[in-house]
Protein backbone atom coordinates (compact mmCIF):
# COMPACT_ATOMS: atom_id res chain seq x y z
CA UNK A 1 0.00 0.00 0.00
CA UNK A 2 1.25 3.77 -1.12
CA UNK A 3 0.89 5.46 2.39
CA UNK A 4 2.08 9.15 0.94
CA UNK A 5 -1.15 8.76 -0.82
CA UNK A 6 -2.90 8.23 1.95
CA UNK A 7 -1.40 11.04 4.23
CA UNK A 8 -1.85 14.88 3.77
CA UNK A 9 0.49 16.92 2.59
CA UNK A 10 1.26 19.03 5.59
CA UNK A 11 1.42 15.56 7.75
CA UNK A 12 4.48 14.54 5.30
CA UNK A 13 5.85 18.02 5.56
CA UNK A 14 6.41 17.39 8.82
CA UNK A 15 9.97 15.98 9.89
CA UNK A 16 10.80 14.42 12.95
CA UNK A 17 12.15 16.47 16.00
CA UNK A 18 15.89 16.34 16.26
CA UNK A 19 15.55 16.62 20.08
CA UNK A 20 13.84 13.33 20.04
CA UNK A 21 16.69 12.11 17.95
CA UNK A 22 18.64 12.70 20.51
CA UNK A 23 17.13 12.05 23.21
CA UNK A 24 16.67 8.19 21.93
CA UNK A 25 20.44 8.10 22.24
CA UNK A 26 20.53 9.71 25.71
CA UNK A 27 17.92 6.58 27.02
CA UNK A 28 20.65 4.35 26.03
CA UNK A 29 23.50 5.51 28.31
CA UNK A 30 21.72 5.66 31.56
CA UNK A 31 25.40 6.75 33.49
CA UNK A 32 25.30 10.04 31.35
CA UNK A 33 24.30 13.57 32.63
CA UNK A 34 21.67 14.97 30.64
CA UNK A 35 21.17 18.72 30.91
CA UNK A 36 18.99 18.59 27.80
CA UNK A 37 15.50 17.58 28.92
CA UNK A 38 13.27 20.83 29.92
CA UNK A 39 11.42 19.61 32.64
CA UNK A 40 11.76 20.41 36.33
CA UNK A 41 13.70 17.46 38.67
CA UNK A 42 11.43 18.85 41.26
CA UNK A 43 9.08 16.27 42.43
CA UNK A 44 5.12 17.95 42.13
CA UNK A 45 4.93 19.56 45.96
CA UNK A 46 3.58 17.00 48.37
CA UNK A 47 0.41 18.87 49.22
CA UNK A 48 -1.01 18.71 45.68
CA UNK A 49 0.14 15.12 44.92
CA UNK A 50 -2.55 14.54 48.50
CA UNK A 51 -4.89 16.73 46.61
CA UNK A 52 -4.84 14.43 43.10
CA UNK A 53 -4.46 10.96 45.43
CA UNK A 54 -7.72 12.26 46.97
CA UNK A 55 -10.00 13.04 43.90
CA UNK A 56 -8.82 9.75 42.29
CA UNK A 57 -10.38 8.06 46.07
CA UNK A 58 -13.30 9.83 46.45
CA UNK A 59 -14.32 9.24 42.92
CA UNK A 60 -14.33 11.89 40.81
CA UNK A 61 -13.65 10.39 37.85
CA UNK A 62 -16.41 11.47 34.69
CA UNK A 63 -15.75 14.22 32.70
CA UNK A 64 -16.28 18.11 33.95
CA UNK A 65 -17.37 20.78 31.61
CA UNK A 66 -15.42 20.49 28.07
CA UNK A 67 -13.81 24.22 28.95
CA UNK A 68 -12.85 22.88 32.88
CA UNK A 69 -14.26 22.85 36.48
CA UNK A 70 -15.38 26.04 36.83
CA UNK A 71 -13.47 26.68 40.37
CA UNK A 72 -10.12 26.28 38.36
CA UNK A 73 -11.58 28.67 35.78
CA UNK A 74 -12.07 31.10 38.09
CA UNK A 75 -8.94 30.44 39.67
CA UNK A 76 -6.51 31.10 36.62
CA UNK A 77 -8.05 34.36 35.80
CA UNK A 78 -7.79 35.62 39.52
CA UNK A 79 -4.39 34.30 39.17
CA UNK A 80 -3.68 36.04 35.97
CA UNK A 81 -5.38 39.61 37.24
CA UNK A 82 -3.41 39.63 40.40
CA UNK A 83 -0.03 38.33 38.69
CA UNK A 84 -0.05 39.94 35.53
CA UNK A 85 -2.84 42.54 35.23
CA UNK A 86 -4.54 40.66 32.72
CA UNK A 87 -8.56 40.30 32.76
CA UNK A 88 -10.64 37.52 31.99
CA UNK A 89 -14.04 36.09 32.03
CA UNK A 90 -13.94 32.91 33.53
CA UNK A 91 -17.32 31.75 31.96
CA UNK A 92 -15.44 32.05 28.37
CA UNK A 93 -12.47 33.21 27.89
CA UNK A 94 -10.69 30.94 30.38
CA UNK A 95 -10.31 27.35 28.56
CA UNK A 96 -8.44 24.27 30.58
CA UNK A 97 -6.47 22.41 27.89
CA UNK A 98 -4.25 19.37 28.39
CA UNK A 99 -1.19 20.88 28.75
CA UNK A 100 0.18 24.30 27.39
CA UNK A 101 1.09 22.06 24.47
CA UNK A 102 -2.99 21.44 23.23
CA UNK A 103 -3.82 25.38 24.07
CA UNK A 104 -0.90 25.95 21.12
CA UNK A 105 -2.26 23.43 19.27
CA UNK A 106 -5.79 24.67 19.64
CA UNK A 107 -4.73 28.24 18.77
CA UNK A 108 -2.91 27.68 15.61
CA UNK A 109 -5.77 24.99 14.11
CA UNK A 110 -8.02 28.05 14.79
CA UNK A 111 -6.05 30.53 13.01
CA UNK A 112 -3.88 29.04 10.35
CA UNK A 113 -5.54 27.94 7.00
CA UNK A 114 -3.94 27.65 3.73
CA UNK A 115 -1.57 29.93 2.55
CA UNK A 116 -1.54 32.09 6.08
CA UNK A 117 1.90 32.78 7.11
CA UNK A 118 2.90 32.75 10.92
CA UNK A 119 5.78 34.38 12.48
CA UNK A 120 7.69 32.62 14.43
CA UNK A 121 11.23 33.57 16.22
CA UNK A 122 14.10 31.60 15.84
CA UNK A 123 15.55 29.97 17.82
CA UNK A 124 12.75 28.77 19.47
CA UNK A 125 10.60 25.64 21.25
CA UNK A 126 9.69 23.10 18.35
CA UNK A 127 6.14 22.67 18.13
CA UNK A 128 4.99 26.44 16.22
CA UNK A 129 6.23 25.49 12.86
CA UNK A 130 5.23 21.90 12.11
CA UNK A 131 1.60 22.77 14.11
CA UNK A 132 1.07 25.72 11.16
CA UNK A 133 2.79 23.22 8.38
CA UNK A 134 -0.07 20.55 9.27
CA UNK A 135 -2.69 23.30 8.58
CA UNK A 136 -1.36 24.99 5.22
CA UNK A 137 0.32 27.32 6.32
CA UNK A 138 3.30 28.98 5.69
CA UNK A 139 6.42 30.16 8.73
CA UNK A 140 8.55 33.01 8.18
CA UNK A 141 11.27 32.47 10.84
CA UNK A 142 13.11 36.06 12.49
CA UNK A 143 16.01 35.36 13.59
CA UNK A 144 16.34 36.61 17.51
CA UNK A 145 20.32 37.25 17.61
CA UNK A 146 22.69 37.05 20.83
CA UNK A 147 23.65 40.70 20.50
CA UNK A 148 20.47 42.02 21.29
CA UNK A 149 19.77 39.38 24.25
CA UNK A 150 18.15 36.78 21.80
CA UNK A 151 15.21 39.35 21.90
CA UNK A 152 13.71 40.10 18.44
CA UNK A 153 12.67 43.52 17.71
CA UNK A 154 9.62 45.54 15.96
CA UNK A 155 11.72 46.52 13.21
CA UNK A 156 12.51 42.56 12.41
CA UNK A 157 7.97 42.24 12.77
CA UNK A 158 7.04 45.20 10.36
CA UNK A 159 10.03 43.80 8.27
CA UNK A 160 8.37 39.98 8.45
CA UNK A 161 4.43 41.47 7.87
CA UNK A 162 2.68 40.74 4.54
CA UNK A 163 -0.98 40.69 3.91
CA UNK A 164 -0.94 37.43 4.38
CA UNK A 165 0.25 37.49 7.98
CA UNK A 166 -2.08 35.63 10.21
CA UNK A 167 -0.38 34.93 13.65
CA UNK A 168 2.85 36.13 15.79
CA UNK A 169 4.19 33.81 17.98
CA UNK A 170 6.16 35.38 21.05
CA UNK A 171 7.24 32.78 22.96
CA UNK A 172 9.23 34.35 26.06
CA UNK A 173 10.58 33.89 28.40
CA UNK A 174 12.54 31.71 25.89
CA UNK A 175 13.27 27.86 25.20
CA UNK A 176 16.24 27.66 24.64
CA UNK A 177 17.93 31.08 25.14
CA UNK A 178 16.26 32.15 28.40
CA UNK A 179 15.58 35.27 27.20
CA UNK A 180 12.63 37.49 27.98
CA UNK A 181 10.89 40.95 26.71
CA UNK A 182 10.66 43.78 28.17
CA UNK A 183 7.89 46.31 28.37
CA UNK A 184 9.43 48.75 25.96
CA UNK A 185 10.38 45.75 24.00
CA UNK A 186 6.69 44.94 23.61
CA UNK A 187 5.31 48.80 23.23
CA UNK A 188 7.02 48.97 20.11
CA UNK A 189 5.86 45.73 18.67
CA UNK A 190 2.28 46.51 19.37
CA UNK A 191 2.86 50.03 17.51
CA UNK A 192 4.08 47.71 14.61
CA UNK A 193 1.22 45.61 14.46
CA UNK A 194 -1.70 48.10 15.50
CA UNK A 195 -2.90 49.01 12.02
CA UNK A 196 -3.09 44.86 11.19
CA UNK A 197 -5.14 42.30 11.78
CA UNK A 198 -2.62 40.04 13.05
CA UNK A 199 -3.19 37.62 16.32
CA UNK A 200 -0.26 37.42 18.92
CA UNK A 201 -0.06 34.00 19.94
CA UNK A 202 1.78 34.20 23.61
CA UNK A 203 3.26 31.21 24.81
CA UNK A 204 4.19 32.31 28.28
CA UNK A 205 4.83 28.83 30.30
CA UNK A 206 7.74 29.94 31.94
CA UNK A 207 6.30 33.32 32.71
CA UNK A 208 6.78 32.45 36.90
CA UNK A 209 10.67 31.46 36.00
CA UNK A 210 12.15 35.02 35.55
CA UNK A 211 14.97 36.45 37.73
CA UNK A 212 15.55 39.91 38.67
CA UNK A 213 12.32 41.80 37.01
CA UNK A 214 8.76 40.44 36.53
CA UNK A 215 7.55 38.63 33.02
CA UNK A 216 5.30 41.13 31.59
CA UNK A 217 2.54 39.76 28.82
CA UNK A 218 1.68 41.18 25.75
CA UNK A 219 -1.72 41.43 26.37
CA UNK A 220 -1.33 43.73 29.35
CA UNK A 221 -0.07 46.47 26.82
CA UNK A 222 -3.04 48.94 26.27
CA UNK A 223 -4.88 48.03 22.91
CA UNK A 224 -3.41 44.17 22.27
CA UNK A 225 -5.86 42.12 24.68
CA UNK A 226 -8.22 42.19 22.21
CA UNK A 227 -5.72 40.69 19.56
CA UNK A 228 -3.54 38.11 21.89
CA UNK A 229 -3.97 34.30 22.93
CA UNK A 230 -1.83 33.50 26.46
CA UNK A 231 -1.17 29.69 27.31
CA UNK A 232 0.09 29.13 29.96
CA UNK A 233 0.11 26.25 32.30
CA UNK A 234 1.18 23.96 35.51
CA UNK A 235 4.20 22.07 34.00
CA UNK A 236 6.84 24.51 34.76
CA UNK A 237 6.35 26.64 37.66
CA UNK A 238 4.79 23.80 39.74
CA UNK A 239 7.01 20.92 38.29
CA UNK A 240 3.78 19.17 37.33
CA UNK A 241 5.10 18.27 33.45
CA UNK A 242 3.64 14.25 33.93
CA UNK A 243 -0.06 16.11 34.84
CA UNK A 244 -0.84 17.40 31.66
CA UNK A 245 -2.45 20.74 32.57
CA UNK A 246 -2.14 24.29 31.05
CA UNK A 247 -4.23 26.66 29.37
CA UNK A 248 -5.24 29.44 26.78
CA UNK A 249 -7.25 32.77 27.34
CA UNK A 250 -8.42 35.56 25.55
CA UNK A 251 -11.22 37.30 23.86
CA UNK A 252 -14.27 35.21 23.75
CA UNK A 253 -14.52 35.46 20.06
CA UNK A 254 -11.60 33.17 19.89
CA UNK A 255 -11.91 30.90 22.74
CA UNK A 256 -14.57 29.88 21.45
CA UNK A 257 -13.81 28.35 18.67
CA UNK A 258 -10.94 26.96 20.50
CA UNK A 259 -13.20 25.15 22.95
CA UNK A 260 -15.65 24.11 21.27
CA UNK A 261 -12.43 22.60 18.79
CA UNK A 262 -11.16 20.99 22.39
CA UNK A 263 -14.89 19.65 23.37
CA UNK A 264 -14.55 17.33 20.13
CA UNK A 265 -10.79 16.36 20.25
CA UNK A 266 -10.60 15.90 24.16
CA UNK A 267 -13.91 16.60 25.42
CA UNK A 268 -12.41 17.40 29.33
CA UNK A 269 -8.88 17.78 30.66
CA UNK A 270 -8.48 14.96 33.22
CA UNK A 271 -10.71 15.58 36.41
CA UNK A 272 -7.92 14.29 38.75
CA UNK A 273 -5.45 16.53 37.38
CA UNK A 274 -7.83 19.70 37.49
CA UNK A 275 -8.60 19.31 41.18
CA UNK A 276 -4.49 19.16 41.42
CA UNK A 277 -4.23 22.54 39.45
CA UNK A 278 -6.99 24.09 42.07
CA UNK A 279 -4.74 23.24 44.68
CA UNK A 280 -1.77 24.18 42.93
CA UNK A 281 -3.09 27.96 42.27
CA UNK A 282 -4.93 28.41 45.67
CA UNK A 283 -2.14 26.88 47.95
CA UNK A 284 1.25 26.92 45.39
CA UNK A 285 2.58 29.99 45.61
CA UNK A 286 5.39 29.78 48.25
CA UNK A 287 5.99 26.20 46.27
CA UNK A 288 7.00 28.33 43.11
CA UNK A 289 9.00 30.85 44.90
CA UNK A 290 10.80 28.08 46.59
CA UNK A 291 11.70 26.38 43.33
CA UNK A 292 12.89 29.68 41.66
CA UNK A 293 15.07 30.40 44.25
CA UNK A 294 16.54 27.12 43.77
CA UNK A 295 16.85 28.08 39.45
CA UNK A 296 18.42 31.02 40.03
CA UNK A 297 21.50 29.62 42.03
CA UNK A 298 22.20 26.95 39.47
CA UNK A 299 21.45 29.57 37.17
CA UNK A 300 24.41 31.74 38.05
CA UNK A 301 26.60 28.63 38.76
CA UNK A 302 25.95 26.94 35.33
CA UNK A 303 26.37 30.82 33.25
CA UNK A 304 29.74 31.40 35.11
CA UNK A 305 30.85 27.56 35.23
CA UNK A 306 30.29 27.97 30.72
CA UNK A 307 31.84 31.13 30.65
CA UNK A 308 34.93 30.29 33.39
CA UNK A 309 35.70 27.68 30.60
CA UNK A 310 35.72 30.22 27.94
CA UNK A 311 32.31 30.13 26.50
CA UNK A 312 30.08 32.85 25.34
CA UNK A 313 26.89 32.79 27.46
CA UNK A 314 24.41 35.23 27.22
CA UNK A 315 23.07 36.16 30.43
CA UNK A 316 19.74 34.20 31.17
CA UNK A 317 16.71 35.77 32.26
CA UNK A 318 14.00 33.88 32.15
CA UNK A 319 12.72 30.11 32.16
CA UNK A 320 15.68 27.24 33.07
CA UNK A 321 18.68 27.24 30.29
CA UNK A 322 21.92 28.43 29.14
CA UNK A 323 22.27 29.09 26.13
CA UNK A 324 25.91 29.11 24.94
CA UNK A 325 28.09 29.77 22.04
CA UNK A 326 29.66 26.60 20.95
CA UNK A 327 30.99 27.28 17.07
CA UNK A 328 34.76 28.05 17.68
CA UNK A 329 35.88 24.64 17.45
CA UNK A 330 35.90 23.41 14.04
CA UNK A 331 32.60 21.31 14.81
CA UNK A 332 28.52 21.90 14.14
CA UNK A 333 26.45 21.99 16.82
CA UNK A 334 25.08 19.03 16.86
CA UNK A 335 28.68 17.38 16.16
CA UNK A 336 29.95 19.29 19.18
CA UNK A 337 26.97 17.51 21.40
CA UNK A 338 27.19 14.25 20.01
CA UNK A 339 30.72 13.66 20.95
CA UNK A 340 30.24 15.53 24.31
CA UNK A 341 27.57 12.79 25.12
CA UNK A 342 29.98 9.82 23.56
CA UNK A 343 33.41 11.05 25.42
CA UNK A 344 32.08 12.56 28.57
CA UNK A 345 28.95 10.98 28.77
CA UNK A 346 27.07 14.86 29.35
CA UNK A 347 23.57 15.48 27.23
CA UNK A 348 22.91 19.03 25.90
CA UNK A 349 20.83 19.73 23.32
CA UNK A 350 22.45 21.45 19.91
CA UNK A 351 20.98 24.77 19.23
CA UNK A 352 19.72 23.99 15.68
CA UNK A 353 17.25 21.49 17.06
CA UNK A 354 15.85 24.94 17.69
CA UNK A 355 15.84 26.42 14.16
CA UNK A 356 18.38 27.88 12.21
CA UNK A 357 18.49 30.92 14.72
CA UNK A 358 20.44 28.18 17.42
CA UNK A 359 22.59 26.71 14.73
CA UNK A 360 26.65 27.65 16.34
CA UNK A 361 24.56 26.77 20.65
CA UNK A 362 23.65 24.63 22.64
CA UNK A 363 20.83 24.64 25.40
CA UNK A 364 22.20 23.53 28.54
CA UNK A 365 19.19 23.28 31.60
CA UNK A 366 19.68 24.03 34.89
CA UNK A 367 16.80 22.12 35.97
CA UNK A 368 18.88 19.81 37.46
CA UNK A 369 20.64 19.49 41.33
CA UNK A 370 24.25 21.70 42.01
CA UNK A 371 26.27 18.13 42.05
CA UNK A 372 25.29 17.44 38.86
CA UNK A 373 25.75 20.52 37.27
CA UNK A 374 29.13 21.28 38.72
CA UNK A 375 30.01 17.55 37.61
CA UNK A 376 29.23 18.21 34.28
CA UNK A 377 30.89 22.00 34.02
CA UNK A 378 34.04 19.67 35.12
CA UNK A 379 33.54 16.99 32.36
CA UNK A 380 32.60 19.36 29.55
CA UNK A 381 35.93 21.61 30.59
CA UNK A 382 37.65 18.45 29.99
CA UNK A 383 36.18 18.18 26.54
CA UNK A 384 37.02 21.67 25.81
CA UNK A 385 40.90 21.02 26.55
CA UNK A 386 41.24 17.80 24.46
CA UNK A 387 39.00 19.85 21.42
CA UNK A 388 41.38 22.96 22.15
CA UNK A 389 44.50 20.96 21.69
CA UNK A 390 43.56 18.83 18.94
CA UNK A 391 43.05 22.39 16.57
CA UNK A 392 46.19 23.05 17.95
Amino acid sequence: MDYTKALTPGIQAVPESSIKEFFDIINEMPEAISLGLGEPDFVTPEHIRKVGAASLLEGHTKYTQNPGLPELREDIAAYLRDRFSLEYDPADEVLVTVGGSEAIDLAIRCLVGAGDEIIVPTPTFVCYGPLATVCGGAVKEITAREENGFRITAEQVRAALTPRTKLLVLPYPSNPTGAILERTDLEAIAEALKDTNVIVLCDEIYGELTYGQDHVSFASVPGMRERTLVVGGFSKAFAMTGWRMGYLCGPRELVSHASALHGYGIMSAPTVTQHAAIEAMEHGMADIAQMREEYNVRRRLLAQGLRDMGLRCSEPRGAFYCFPYIGDFGLSDMEFCHRLLQEEQVAIIPGSAFGVGGAGYARVCYAADREKIEEALRRMKRFLVRLREQKE
